[in-house]
Protein backbone atom coordinates (compact mmCIF):
# COMPACT_ATOMS: atom_id res chain seq x y z
CA UNK A 1 0.00 0.00 0.00
CA UNK A 2 1.30 3.46 -0.88
CA UNK A 3 -0.09 6.21 1.29
CA UNK A 4 -0.67 8.84 -1.40
CA UNK A 5 -0.84 11.88 0.92
CA UNK A 6 2.85 11.33 1.68
CA UNK A 7 3.61 11.66 -2.00
CA UNK A 8 1.52 14.81 -2.29
CA UNK A 9 3.15 16.29 0.82
CA UNK A 10 6.61 15.40 -0.50
CA UNK A 11 5.85 17.04 -3.85
CA UNK A 12 4.54 20.18 -2.13
CA UNK A 13 7.52 20.32 0.23
CA UNK A 14 9.95 19.97 -2.67
CA UNK A 15 8.13 22.67 -4.64
CA UNK A 16 8.25 25.09 -1.70
CA UNK A 17 11.84 24.34 -0.67
CA UNK A 18 10.95 22.57 2.58
CA UNK A 19 13.63 19.96 3.44
CA UNK A 20 12.35 16.38 3.49
CA UNK A 21 13.90 13.46 5.36
CA UNK A 22 12.76 9.89 5.73
CA UNK A 23 13.05 7.46 8.58
CA UNK A 24 12.67 3.75 8.08
CA UNK A 25 11.78 1.35 10.87
CA UNK A 26 14.23 -1.57 10.74
CA UNK A 27 14.34 -1.63 6.93
CA UNK A 28 16.32 -4.90 6.91
CA UNK A 29 13.26 -6.61 8.42
CA UNK A 30 10.34 -4.44 7.25
CA UNK A 31 11.67 -3.27 3.91
CA UNK A 32 12.73 0.16 2.66
CA UNK A 33 10.57 3.16 1.84
CA UNK A 34 8.56 2.63 -1.32
CA UNK A 35 10.31 4.20 -4.36
CA UNK A 36 7.20 6.28 -5.27
CA UNK A 37 7.38 7.97 -1.88
CA UNK A 38 11.11 8.62 -2.17
CA UNK A 39 10.58 10.02 -5.68
CA UNK A 40 8.25 12.69 -4.28
CA UNK A 41 11.18 14.28 -2.43
CA UNK A 42 14.51 15.71 -3.47
CA UNK A 43 17.18 13.30 -4.63
CA UNK A 44 19.34 14.50 -1.75
CA UNK A 45 16.72 13.77 0.90
CA UNK A 46 18.42 11.72 3.59
CA UNK A 47 16.99 8.38 4.67
CA UNK A 48 17.67 7.32 8.26
CA UNK A 49 17.29 3.69 9.31
CA UNK A 50 16.18 3.32 12.91
CA UNK A 51 15.38 0.59 15.36
CA UNK A 52 13.89 2.88 17.99
CA UNK A 53 10.28 3.92 17.57
CA UNK A 54 11.08 7.61 17.96
CA UNK A 55 13.12 9.09 15.13
CA UNK A 56 15.15 10.80 17.86
CA UNK A 57 16.53 7.40 18.86
CA UNK A 58 18.50 7.56 15.62
CA UNK A 59 21.61 9.61 16.36
CA UNK A 60 22.19 10.54 12.71
CA UNK A 61 18.63 11.92 12.47
CA UNK A 62 19.12 14.08 15.55
CA UNK A 63 22.50 15.25 14.25
CA UNK A 64 20.99 16.16 10.87
CA UNK A 65 18.32 18.28 12.58
CA UNK A 66 20.96 20.12 14.61
CA UNK A 67 23.30 20.62 11.64
CA UNK A 68 20.45 22.07 9.57
CA UNK A 69 19.05 24.20 12.42
CA UNK A 70 15.62 22.58 12.16
CA UNK A 71 13.28 24.10 14.73
CA UNK A 72 9.91 22.86 13.45
CA UNK A 73 8.98 19.42 12.16
CA UNK A 74 6.13 18.72 9.78
CA UNK A 75 5.49 15.05 10.44
CA UNK A 76 3.76 12.50 8.24
CA UNK A 77 3.94 8.75 8.25
CA UNK A 78 2.56 5.58 9.69
CA UNK A 79 1.74 4.34 13.09
CA UNK A 80 0.50 7.43 14.87
CA UNK A 81 0.26 5.54 18.19
CA UNK A 82 3.85 4.36 17.99
CA UNK A 83 6.49 6.14 15.89
CA UNK A 84 4.62 9.38 15.27
CA UNK A 85 3.61 9.70 18.93
CA UNK A 86 7.07 9.02 20.33
CA UNK A 87 8.81 11.21 17.74
CA UNK A 88 6.45 14.10 18.47
CA UNK A 89 7.02 13.84 22.22
CA UNK A 90 10.80 13.67 21.80
CA UNK A 91 10.81 16.65 19.41
CA UNK A 92 8.76 18.73 21.82
CA UNK A 93 11.12 17.65 24.62
CA UNK A 94 14.01 18.95 22.50
CA UNK A 95 12.22 22.31 22.04
CA UNK A 96 11.43 21.56 18.40
CA UNK A 97 7.91 22.56 17.35
CA UNK A 98 5.77 19.83 15.81
CA UNK A 99 2.93 19.90 13.33
CA UNK A 100 1.39 16.60 12.34
CA UNK A 101 -0.01 16.64 8.82
CA UNK A 102 -3.39 15.24 9.80
CA UNK A 103 -4.19 13.94 6.32
CA UNK A 104 -0.81 12.22 5.99
CA UNK A 105 -0.60 10.16 9.18
CA UNK A 106 -2.28 6.90 9.95
CA UNK A 107 -2.20 3.53 11.66
CA UNK A 108 -3.26 -0.06 11.17
CA UNK A 109 -6.17 0.48 13.57
CA UNK A 110 -8.13 3.71 13.25
CA UNK A 111 -9.14 3.74 16.94
CA UNK A 112 -5.47 3.64 17.99
CA UNK A 113 -4.67 6.42 15.51
CA UNK A 114 -7.46 8.61 16.89
CA UNK A 115 -6.49 8.00 20.54
CA UNK A 116 -2.87 8.95 19.96
CA UNK A 117 -3.85 11.92 17.81
CA UNK A 118 -6.22 13.25 20.48
CA UNK A 119 -3.61 12.79 23.22
CA UNK A 120 -1.00 14.73 21.24
CA UNK A 121 -3.45 17.48 20.43
CA UNK A 122 -4.87 17.91 23.94
CA UNK A 123 -1.87 17.23 26.15
CA UNK A 124 1.02 18.75 24.22
CA UNK A 125 1.89 21.77 22.13
CA UNK A 126 1.74 19.59 19.02
CA UNK A 127 -0.40 21.01 16.20
CA UNK A 128 -2.54 18.86 13.91
CA UNK A 129 -3.40 20.45 10.60
CA UNK A 130 -4.11 19.30 7.05
CA UNK A 131 -1.29 19.49 4.54
CA UNK A 132 -3.08 22.13 2.48
CA UNK A 133 -3.34 24.41 5.50
CA UNK A 134 0.39 24.18 6.11
CA UNK A 135 1.48 24.61 2.51
CA UNK A 136 -0.92 27.49 1.83
CA UNK A 137 0.49 29.11 4.99
CA UNK A 138 3.97 28.81 3.50
CA UNK A 139 2.74 30.36 0.24
CA UNK A 140 1.05 33.23 2.15
CA UNK A 141 -0.61 34.63 -1.01
CA UNK A 142 -1.44 33.97 -4.64
CA UNK A 143 1.53 36.19 -5.54
CA UNK A 144 3.98 33.51 -4.41
CA UNK A 145 6.08 32.36 -7.40
CA UNK A 146 5.06 28.72 -6.80
CA UNK A 147 1.34 29.40 -6.27
CA UNK A 148 0.22 28.16 -9.69
CA UNK A 149 2.34 25.01 -9.50
CA UNK A 150 1.09 24.30 -5.98
CA UNK A 151 -2.56 24.70 -6.91
CA UNK A 152 -1.97 22.22 -9.75
CA UNK A 153 -0.75 19.71 -7.13
CA UNK A 154 -3.86 20.36 -5.05
CA UNK A 155 -6.14 19.84 -8.05
CA UNK A 156 -4.44 16.52 -8.86
CA UNK A 157 -4.85 15.27 -5.33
Amino acid sequence: MIFRPWCASGNAARLLGVPVVFTEQTPAKLGPTHPDILAAAEEKSPVFAKDSFSAFGCESFSSWLAENDIRHLLVCGLETPICIYQTALDALGADIAVTLLSDAIGARRSADHESARRALEKKTDCHLLPSETIFYSILRSARHPQFKAFTALVKNR
